[in-house]
């Protein structure tokens, strides 16, 4: 896979030790990148707000989140952090497999409580502010600096802790319902874009994957991204331009024909819609507009 290609694929990237699969990064909206686009994965995220603030999105739910905030992403969610206007936004990425939790012998925890919840059958308030779990990942985070021994036994309980905390105060007992069909269909729409980014895509291909007629997908991506799928495709191609930009040394015509623009200057324009700055100069910028 291409390091620089998008995160639709992230499950099959290692993000954790495997030994002790749990791993956290500090990050910033728009220092370190503009955005992390719509993806999905099997590990459990948490993403802590440590500053400013954002906008993050979760199973095609937009959320502006604010300092104080944790977001919860459970396996397979899709979701997605973009700044909100102006703002930046720094954030602690904590990321964690389920087996860390999980057992494989019968066990009540894992079958009444952890499995529901990691499946998506319990679901949970995605957005909370609360001490008692900002006070859990502290101490966790302390405790990973120094690595005293034993350390990941704490690690585990306050995760546990955590999790007990989100279905205690926080878990979804009304009649909302979550439409899995077309959180599916979206899957697959963006695999498809993933894979097939460089390629001619016609509106009539990716309808035929969804088995929807062209029409009705155009209304079906519209309700649920907020732009239309062009918007979208050109958004994919142009944000993978920008870094092959910075991170090859492919020329800007080798670039558009590898993102899937056949007209130069049509990409050119488009580029500099989006960056304000021509390909050319964002490359001698270091990206920055």
């Amino acid at each position: 896979m291409n390091n620089i290609q998008y995160e639709n694929y992230r499950e099959i990237k290692e993000h954790t030790p495997i030994e002790f699969p749990y791993n956290t990064y500090l990050c910033s909206i728009p220092l370190d990148f503009n955005s992390v686009k719509i993806h999905w994965h099997n590990e459990i995220e948490l993403i802590v707000i440590k500053k400013g603030c954002g906008k993050v999105t979760v199973d095609l739910n937009s959320y502006d989140v604010n300092c104080g905030d944790i977001v919860f992403i459970f396996s397979g969610q899709l979701h997605s952090i973009e700044q909100k206007d102006d703002n930046i936004m720094e954030y602690e990425n904590i990321i964690f497999k389920p087996s860390l939790l999980k057992t494989t012998s019968p066990d009540l925890c894992n079958d009444n409580y952890l499995k529901p919840l990691f499946l998506g059958r319990i679901k949970i308030q995605p957005v909370i502010n609360d001490t008692k779990i900002h006070n859990l990942i502290e101490e966790i985070d302390e405790l990973r600096q120094s690595e005293p021994f034993g350390y990941q036994l704490i690690v585990k309980a306050n995760l546990l802790t955590i999790l007990f905390n989100l279905l205690k105060n926080y878990s979804i007992h009304n009649d909302e319902t979550y439409n899995n069909k077309s959180l599916e269909k979206m899957k697959t729409i963006l695999t498809y874009v993933s894979v097939h980014f460089k390629d001619n895509i016609s509106i009539d291909d990716i309808a035929k994957e969804c088995f929807y007629s062209k029409s009705h997908f155009m209304k079906f991506f519209k309700q649920n991204m907020g732009i239309s799928f062009i918007k979208y495709l050109n958004e994919y191609r142009l944000d993978i331009a920008s870094e092959l930009l910075l991170k090859s040394n492919d020329n800007i015509l080798d670039i558009a024909i590898k993102t899937g623009f056949e007209n130069l200057s049509y990409f050119n324009r488009i580029f500099k819609e989006k960056y304000h700055i021509s390909p050319g100069v964002y490359r001698k910028k270091g990206g920055f507009h």
